[in-house]
């Protein structure tokens, strides 16, 4: 196959976007790269078109929302100011696979695409994505919903991170996604060795409202003596105000530590000398209720057991293959409980388990399924010339 001029459009902050950066990463196989995003090139990229931090990735003027609110949907796809950069920024270039990550940046993708084939990689349920904040639930919603209905089944390629959500998709899109999860590149670590005083649970991610990060906390100070708790976060939108809500939750426990975020390529071997990796995110909203995380597959990698509620997708694997704990809900008192229910040697009995499965749910897998998905749409392309 000849070298690929490949497009990859990512409204995130590339270079802290784990996923898009495993992708790239496959990407870089097959050709030159050029990225599209918030922040600096990131390092697979042949070339970098930077967002302005200030320009919104969705339609968030005032013209924008007006087209939001008179439902003029095909109009709204493109009015964002990100959008809109991008597209004056890539004008009269030509590639030969576009890589669109999540609904927002389809309509960009097909605009650029002068016949060449578009990948779509939803990197969640677009139409609920978030639809805890009542002005996205009235405006934005309905805009998603419109975007995977007239795109999906003219993309050359559709995938998404679990089969719930590929599900969902096919439902209501008729669109089988391909289903590249969220798992991490396979470290070369053995389980830590466990603190004979100490149960060391560890959570890491963004700090943002809707994640349960205050059961938690509420949960070590319950556990008490013999249990402590990390949290690696990284501040959310807002400033930091919700991170910093959560320092003073823990009041200054000695048993809870605040650390500074790591890169996604450091934190699996950061977090491996934890013994627990703890997510208990209640089902508010559909990808709440069926996520599967990054965090999980870095806590694989990390060798640690793992901590989480009824969440369909990781109860699924935690017990398929018997990789920690599950509680009953996600309740403090539940939480407690399902810690509690492990000893010291359960533990380390299941970070062994852990090791175990650790290449099975690497990126070794799932990275092959990204060069299928890359080769298939490279093939169509080449048909069609």
């Amino acid at each position: 196959m000849a070298p690929l001029r490949i497009l990859c459009i990512s409204f995130s902050p590339i270079e802290r976007d784990a996923r898009v950066l495993r992708q790239l990463g496959v990407l870089a196989e097959f050709g030159d790269v050029t990225t599209v995003g918030y922040g600096s090139q990131p390092d697979d990229a042949a070339a970098h078109v930077e967002i302005p931090a200030g320009l919104a990735s969705l339609p968030q003027t005032v013209g924008g929302v007006a087209l939001l609110a008179l439902r003029q949907w095909s109009r709204a796809e493109l009015a964002a100011p990100a959008v809109q950069f991008a597209l004056k920024a890539l004008r009269g270039q030509q590639f030969d696979v576009i890589v669109a990550n999540d609904a927002r940046a389809i309509p960009a993708a097909h605009a650029l695409a002068q016949g060449a084939p578009v990948w779509a990689d939803l990197h969640e349920w677009a139409p609920e994505e978030r639809t805890h904040v009542l002005s996205w639930r009235l405006l934005v919603a309905p805009l998603m919903r419109h975007i995977c209905a007239t795109y999906l089944t003219r993309s050359a390629a559709v995938s998404t991170v679990c089969d719930s959500i590929a599900g969902l998709y096919e439902r209501d899109y008729h669109v089988r996604p391909d289903v590249v999860r969220n798992s991490t590149h396979w470290r070369d670590l053995a389980p830590s060795v466990a603190d004979p005083t100490t149960i060391r649970m560890v959570h890491s991610g963004a700090a943002i409202h809707g994640r349960n990060l205050e059961a938690m906390i509420d949960a070590t100070r319950e556990l008490g003596e013999g249990y402590s708790l990390d949290l690696y976060l990284v501040a959310g939108g807002d400033g930091g105000a919700y991170l910093r809500k959560l320092q003073a939750r823990a009041g200054g426990l000695a048993s809870i530590r605040f650390n500074p975020p790591v890169t996604p390529a450091e934190l699996p071997g950061v977090l491996n000398k934890f013994d627990i990796g703890v997510f208990w995110i209640p089902p508010t909203h559909t990808n709440a209720r069926y996520t599967l995380p990054n965090k999980f597959f870095d806590y694989v990698q990390a060798r640690l057991a793992i901590a989480v509620g009824p969440s369909i997708e990781m109860q699924q694997l935690v017990d398929s293959k018997d990789l920690g704990v599950v509680s009953s809900g996600f309740d403090v008192a539940e939480c407690v409980a399902s810690i509690r229910s492990l000893t010291a040697a359960d533990i380390a009995a299941t970070k062994s388990r852990v090791d175990a499965a650790s290449r099975e749910l690497s990126f070794e897998h799932d990275g092959e399924v990204m060069r299928s998905i890359v080769r298939r749409v490279a093939a169509t392309d080449s048909a069609a010339q």
